[in-house]
């Protein structure tokens, strides 16, 4: 299981919104390269970095794509980077300013044909579905309208389309150090049939440990944010943790 420290960018800093709300903003350093090399220094073999100008459509979008770059210079762990991807253009942008791959939510909603073109053109492993949800119902456009579509049935239209992993975020627990949603992004899991990367509430080490415990039913990973700013989650204790075998019981005897 991969843990990503997550580095969301807004006015080129980095930040943490509560919630998704754009007036519950903790501001946690003004250089995210820096941000970068201390992540990868502790251990992280990715970073999951969020545009989220782009995402609330703020005026800064383009200098968030400048600090991409400079983020992919810094590090050369790969980067899952979203927010405010909403054309093939804006995807081919940011692969070529060194995103591994992409994550894609509102045109998942409003355009899935552009995922479908998505997947053609960049190659399924290059992009990935950001399903963000409020009790079950998709939320978009940075999370501040909450549209009719199921969770569920979204992620089982995105697998359709050949979308080889979505990234799950519970909103109602997102930067409030409440505990991941473990049973919510398995049962997503079990229902797509592609891989799951968990996000939203991780508090300690007991969530990676939660997460572990089911990473059979398609838990890839898990998205961590404000439990490593705060230091309430030790980013390295849980990149080992989630790199140890899931039942290493099983392996001693076999």
């Amino acid at each position: 299981m991969i843990v990503f420290p997550a580095i969301d960018l807004r006015r080129g800093r980095v930040v943490r919104l509560r919630q998704g709300d754009p007036d519950a903003e903790t501001r946690y350093g003004d250089d995210p390269t820096a941000m970068a090399r201390r992540w990868v220094a502790v251990g992280a073999e990715w970073l999951h970095v969020v545009n989220l100008d782009g995402a609330l459509g703020g005026g800064e979008a383009e200098l968030n794509l400048q600090r991409l770059a400079e983020i992919r210079r810094a590090v050369a762990v790969p980067i899952q980077f979203g927010g405010g991807l909403r054309t093939l253009e804006d995807i081919d942008l940011a692969l070529q300013l060194g995103a591994t791959r992409v994550v894609l939510g509102t045109v998942a909603v409003r355009r899935p044909e552009l995922v479908a073109q998505a997947v053609e053109w960049f190659g399924a492993e290059r992009i990935v579905v950001g399903i963000d949800a409020r009790e079950g119902r998709v939320a978009i456009h940075g999370w501040q309208e909450v549209s009719d579509v199921s969770a569920v049935d979204l992620a089982r239209r995105m697998a359709d389309l050949g979308v080889p992993r979505i990234v799950y975020t519970d909103i109602g627990r997102d930067g409030m150090l409440t505990g991941v949603n473990v049973q919510a992004t398995a049962e997503l899991a079990a229902a797509a049939g592609v891989p799951v990367i968990a996000s939203g509430g991780v508090r300690d080490l007991n969530d990676i440990r939660a997460l572990k415990e089911v990473e059979d039913r398609g838990i890839e990973g898990v998205i961590t944010g404000q439990a490593i700013y705060t230091g309430a989650l030790d980013l390295a204790a849980a990149i080992e943790l989630a790199r140890r075998p899931a039942h290493p019981a099983e392996e001693a005897f076999s």
